[in-house]
């Protein structure tokens, strides 16, 4: 470790609150499982910042990201910089491998520095002894070439590569953008008949099966593995709701650990659009609102809200909604297909000036 990373250090904020946001501020890098740790733009102040090229690894969870800019970050994060000017993929390469090491390391084991220092990682080295930089490179880009046909074959065989817009989802993208459509609050008691709030079971009583088994965090959705213990099954079609206030959509039945929350409407069911659409509304709303010294519960949901769209009569507009997500999801593919287009022409073109 201490042959790439000669400098190991810890972010200085305490208090993510006590900052000024600001657009073209400094990015603020916090320990969180998603968007790579970001968190805002905000006014560096007094606070340390780091360089870009450097990795971060969260002290209470061992997560592991690369950054590729310069940051800010709170002291719930370890910092690793080093002298050596590593491209992005190479980044990619070493935070994978850090992460392959971070097993021992959580709640219970915090990471520190002294830790950092005596941990071994695993590199290719060339036959003169020096660390293989390009041998990180091309790996990491040939991975992602490789990605990008299984994307390619995907799109086709699900039918996915078709992207264009029908009238009705053309409409209700119109109507979204010129604020044609009235917004109304509901309670999540009111729109789902189930709020229920999974049990514990520890890691060490887990047995291996075949029910996913879904507990706080963003990795892999929240899933942490496959369990055969007799418990309670969550059903398909249904959001899950964790601690942290991350939320999922689950088109599968799970079984759920009790700092987690799963929410869904059995004499009306929703449509899996409906969902997703719901889903999305209360992952915005709570969004930074629950870390570990204040943990969302189930229970305290039932009176929260989000805002729908309303037909005449108030009620919840189901059919726009199913309509637009729709439409964005068309719009996602086609951004997805464009890009894989891209990429797979400029891939061509470098193997084209090779011959």
């Amino acid at each position: 470790m201490k042959q790439i990373f000669n400098k190991i250090g810890r972010g200085n904020i305490s208090r993510q609150k006590d900052l000024v946001p600001s657009k073209n501020g400094v990015n603020l890098i916090v320990q969180k499982n998603v968007d790579n740790g970001y968190s805002g733009n905000f006014e560096l102040g007094e606070n340390r910042i780091f360089k870009a090229q450097s990795i971060i690894i969260g002290r209470q969870t061992g997560w592991v990201y690369y950054q590729p800019e310069t940051f800010m970050t709170t002291d719930g994060v370890l910092v690793l910089e080093s002298d050596f000017q590593i491209t992005d993929s190479q980044g990619l390469y070493l935070a994978s491998a850090i992460n392959k090491k971070m097993g021992p390391f959580g709640y219970n084991n915090p990471v520190s520095v002294a830790k950092l220092k005596k941990l071994d990682i695993d590199l290719p080295f060339s036959s003169n002894g020096m660390i293989a930089f390009d041998y990180m490179e091309a790996y990491i880009k040939e991975l992602e070439a490789e990605r990008i046909k299984e994307l390619e074959a995907y799109l086709v065989a699900t039918g996915l590569d078709d992207y264009v817009l029908n009238a009705e989802e053309e409409k209700v993208l119109a109507d979204f953008r010129n604020n044609n459509i009235e917004f109304r609050d509901f309670a999540y008691k009111d729109l789902f008949d189930h709020i229920v709030q999974g049990r514990r079971l520890k890691k060490d009583d887990q047995i291996a099966g075949n029910l996913p088994f879904v507990m706080s965090g963003t990795t892999n959705s929240g899933i942490v593995g496959n369990i055969g213990n007799d418990t309670r099954i969550f059903p398909k079609n249904s959001l899950t709701i964790d601690i942290f206030g991350s939320v999922f959509y689950r088109n599968y039945i799970y079984g759920m650990g009790d700092d987690t929350g799963a929410y869904w409407n059995e004499k009306n069911e929703l449509s899996k659009f409906t969902m997703l659409y719901f889903g999305t509304a209360i992952g915005k709303a709570l969004a930074g609102k629950y870390d570990y010294g204040h943990k969302l519960r189930s229970s305290k949901t039932l009176n929260f809200t989000i805002k729908l769209p309303v037909k005449s009569d108030k009620q919840p507009d189901y059919e726009f909604i199913n309509h637009y997500i729709c439409s964005i999801e068309k719009l996602v593919i086609k951004g997805v297909v464009e890009w894989k287009d891209k990429q797979i022409k400029a891939t061509k073109d470098i193997v084209q000036k090779d011959k």
